[in-house]
Order: C-alpha cells, then structure tokens, then sequence
C-alpha cells in the first residue's frame, strides 16, 4: 500500500510539473548577407532587433552565411528577417530549403533592401512583395496609415519621417497595403500611387514588410520606427493578430 501510495503521488508530481514549465521563446532569424551594396545601418538594425527580442522575450540569431539555410535549420525559427540584403545571396539548393520553410508554415520579414535582392527568382518577387527599381537623396517624407496591423496601430497618421524612399517595380497583386508616402511632400516619387509597407500570407507563411530602414537613425533613435518593426516582427511570429475591420487596399494596379 504504502509503494502504491508513492507512485502515485510521485506521477502527480511530474506531471503538475511538466504542465507548468514555460515555453521556449520564440526564435527568429537575422539573414543581412550583402552582395551588392552595403548598409552601414545594418548592424544597427541588429542591435534594435536583438534589444526588442530581450524586452519581448523572443530570441534572435544572426547570420550572414547562406549555407544556414537548410530546411533542418529553417524549421528552428518563427520567423525569417531579412534585413537590406543585396544581390543573388543564395544558390539553387539554398532556394529549395527557403520555400520549403515558408510552404510548411515559416515566416517573413523583410526590412528596407528586402526588395533590392534575388532579381532572377521570381518566387521570391511575389514573396517580398515587388522589387526595388531607384530612389531619390535622404529626406524628408509624410506618410500616412491605412491598413489596420500590429506594425501600424501605435503610429501617428500621417507620420513624417526622414529616410531613403525607394520607388518599386513588379508588384505583387495580392500585398495589403499598410503605409503610403506622399509624393508631394518630397521630391524624387515617380509612382503616384506609392505603397510603402505592405503584408500578406503567402504559400503557407505570413509576410510583413517595410521599405524603411535605411539609415542608422531609424534603429538608434526612432521610437515610432522601433515600434512599427516590432509589430511586424510579432504579427509573423504569431503573437499578433490583424483586425479586419475594413478591406484594405491592394497592389493590383502596379504590375
């Protein structure tokens, strides 16, 4: 009797405590290779993410080496961050193993060259969302929301902000347009139109990206800034969800 007693008191012992262990945190990927032009705020842009994943417990790696990207070391992550890369940054193995982790369910973020790489694989276009074609100097802009999104909930509307605007080309028609610049208040747009910050689910993963991020001031000192890229790193990861409160508008126009 007394043997059964012990069993049974040292079952429910490991089983309250395997119920009360916490979850790991959420672990997310900084991918910054560069092979065109490089961005002197990139390790910047590293030191905001890696603060924001201490004050909001998920864990951040960084890499610049393509040859983590394998399926078995994807599947690790919530959420993949491209933060500026440049150029043709992967071969076609490492392509394989990219689009498998977003078709089982992995995610992205892409923050300003985002769009300035992999010009010669298509997939990747409708992933980001469209590509980088030219931009005006460093100056001044008015943006204004008009996408309910974690990314864009706590931000003033309009939102002047200093930066370096891209103008795109090739437009994914089924991005959801959360931000737009204001051409008129800077010179150089050449889109009218001019969406700046977009997301969408795509092939199984959620896709956040914004255009800005080109200076090492958006990530040293722009509160609003960190913000914006906090709420889209958690709207990938899962933590936040999208109000559907109206029907957003779309890229279509621009293929």
């Amino acid at each position: 009797m007394k043997k059964l007693v012990v069993l049974v008191l040292t079952v429910f012992v490991c089983t309250s405590f395997k119920a009360e262990r916490p979850k790991s945190p959420e672990r997310i990927l900084i991918f910054s290779l560069t092979k065109g032009f490089k961005h002197k705020s990139i390790p910047d842009g590293i030191k905001l993410i890696q603060k924001l994943g201490r004050e909001n417990t998920f864990a951040v790696d960084t890499t610049t080496n393509s040859e983590r990207f394998t399926y078995e070391n994807l599947r690790r992550y919530s959420a993949v961050v491209f933060l500026s890369p440049t150029g043709e940054v992967f071969n076609a193995d490492q392509k394989i193993a990219f689009k498998k982790y977003i078709n089982k369910g992995g995610n992205f973020v892409g923050i300003h060259a985002a769009t300035d790489c992999l010009y010669e694989w298509d997939w990747y276009g409708k992933l980001v969302g469209a590509y980088f074609q030219s931009h005006p100097k460093i100056q001044q802009a008015t943006l204004s929301v008009v996408g309910a999104h974690p990314s864009t909930s706590m931000l003033p509307n309009p939102w002047v902000h200093t930066d370096e605007w891209y103008n795109f080309k090739s437009f994914s028609p089924d991005v959801t347009v959360l931000m737009t610049l204001d051409e008129k208040s800077y010179t150089g747009g050449n889109m009218g139109y001019h969406p700046i910050a977009w997301y969408h689910k795509f092939e199984g993963g959620r896709v956040f990206y914004t255009e800005l991020g080109h200076t090492s001031e958006c990530y040293t000192s722009d509160e609003n800034f960190a913000k914006h890229l906090l709420g889209g790193i958690e709207y990938a990861i899962g933590r936040r969800k999208v109000a559907k409160i109206e029907k957003p508008r779309k890229c279509g126009a621009f293929l």
